[in-house]
This record gives structure tokens, sequence and C-alpha cells, in this order.
């Protein structure tokens, strides 16, 4: 059964703006994109929002509800009580283009910042033979749908807009150490991720495995295992003495 819900959506371009209040009907079922899709038909046909697949799986609809990071497509209206008023406003972190869309590009440039997968030159496509314990702990990472909620609840760059060009971010940091323990990825990346990718900024917050949509453990299986293996390298003696003999440490 239907009811009419209270709305505070963020309406502005370029940084100006502010939150105007609706009221709008509710069905049985829906998700909070289904509503903001209503206002757009019914009050505010310039209202612009970004989405794709409305299945939680492009990442378009990030936005904060209720000052969490959530998937548009993914956040029920049964969560909410009928008589709360909810808030959507874009996420912090990133440039307000308008309403509720962000100027995203941040993020992929820190992606073009990566080196890409480097595999020995001898090995050629085909001939890659992996254990199947080293396929599972990437495997995980490669469900990453790229909504960008981990970045922008990232506190490192969410509250100090001067961390960025320094700090890629749990997202990217999470590639490198992908690729860092990929046994066919000749490229060293632990000094890459501490020197130019700022892994040293991240304190293990773990507010951007908290907000992730696919429940990827980023902080507990990528970012603490990266800082260890840095660590290794910097201040274990042996792993120090066996990077200068072998052209690279496991």
């Amino acid at each position: 059964m239907g009811y009419k819900a209270k709305f505070r959506v963020w309406r502005g371009e370029g940084g100006e703006g502010k939150l105007e209040d609706f009221t709008v009907e509710v069905n049985e079922g829906e998700v909070v994109l289904d509503v903001i899709h209503r206002l757009q038909a019914t009050q505010a046909p310039d209202l612009a929002v970004r989405w794709n697949c409305k299945a939680g799986k492009c990442g378009s609809c990030s936005m904060e509800i209720n000052g969490r990071p959530r998937l548009g497509c993914m956040t029920r209206m049964s969560t909410f009580d009928e008589s709360e008023t909810i808030t959507v406003t874009p996420m912090r972190t990133f440039p307000v283009i308008k309403d509720l869309v962000c100027d995203v590009s941040f993020n992929y440039q820190k992606a073009r910042e990566i080196p890409s997968f480097t595999p020995p030159k001898d090995v050629k496509p085909g001939e890659y033979r992996m254990q199947q314990i080293d396929v599972e702990r990437s495997q995980e990472f490669r469900k990453c749908i790229e909504c960008f909620m981990c970045n922008n609840v990232c506190h490192v760059i969410r509250d100090h807009d001067e961390n960025k060009p320094a700090f890629a971010g749990p997202r990217f940091l999470m590639r490198i150490a992908e690729l860092d323990m990929h046994p066919y990825d000749e490229l060293d990346r632990r000094e890459s991720a501490q020197e130019d990718h700022g892994l040293g900024y991240c304190n293990i917050t773990k507010c951007c495995t908290e907000v992730c949509p696919e429940h990827i453990k980023i902080t507990d299986n990528a970012l603490i295992p990266m800082k260890e293996r840095v660590v290794d390298r910097k201040y274990d003696p042996l792993v120090w003495l066996g990077s200068k003999i072998f052209k690279r440490s496991n």
C-alpha cells in the first residue's frame, strides 16, 4: 500500500545550492531511485541524477542518503519509517556538477596513474599457470563496480581536499594490492604504493569496507596486507637483503 513520503533533496550547480523539500508518493517494493524518478516525472523535471542499470551493478547512482553513501537503486524505501524525512545529497568528496550528479573524474585520473598488469615477456597469453589460491585472492577485488563510495567516505580526501594529488583512495590502492598479489606481475608495486599513491595516509578505519555494496573486505584483504608488505620491505633486514639479491621478492 502506498503512502506520501517526505524527501529533502539537494538542488544546485557548481557547489552552490540548497536542500529542497518534496512530498512524493511511494509504492510498495520501491527503492530510493524510483522515488527520485517520480520526482523528475511529477515535480522537478530538471532534477539531475546519474543512473544506468538499476540493478546494483553499474555503480552509477551513488549518492548520500541520510548522510550515508548508498546506491539509490539498492536502498529500499521499506527500510525507512513512513514518517521519516529522507535526505538525499550528492557524494560530498567530489565536485557537484548539478543536483545529485558529481564530477568523479578524480577516480579515472588515479586509475590512469597505476601501471597495468605486467607479465613476463617470455610467457605468452594462454601459458599462464596459477594456483587456485592465487586466483581466489584477487577474485574478491574483481567484484568492484566502481561506485566510488569507498573513495567518497574515506576521510583522507573527504575532509582534506589538499590530499587528493597524493592519495589514490581505497578503490585504487585495492587495485595496486591486487596486482602486487598476482604471481605473474613483474612490477614491484610496494614502493610506488607508499610513495606515489599515498598508502601511508590510510589509517585503517574500515569506513571504505562498511559502505562497499559488494561487501569487499577492502581494508582487511587489500590495504592491511599491502601495508604489511611495505613495512617488511622497509624494516625487515632479511627481506631488504633478499630484495637486493633477487629481482623481485615474494
